[in-house]
């Protein structure tokens, strides 16, 4: 699936998912949300980001995890 607002580019941040035009990791974001930071509190520390990406980073980690191989021990 398209993630027009997620890009990865071996020249910015050593090629991790971020938001597009930005540097911030599609990983900051899904790590800030499962720590209870609220979506609010993340676009106060980050201005340059919409609602819009923070959605696009959940909806980019759940299409990541959905075309995983899970392999239960």
């Amino acid at each position: 699936m398209a993630h027009e607002r997620i890009e990865a580019n071996p020249q910015i941040m050593g090629g991790k998912p971020v938001i597009r035009g930005t540097r911030i990791p599609v990983e900051l974001i899904l790590r800030k949300l499962g720590a209870g930071v609220s979506a609010e509190e993340i676009l106060a520390d980050h201005p340059r980001l919409t609602l819009e990406d923070i959605r696009a980073a959940q909806a980019f980690a759940a299409d990541y995890l959905a075309d995983e191989d899970i392999v239960y021990r």
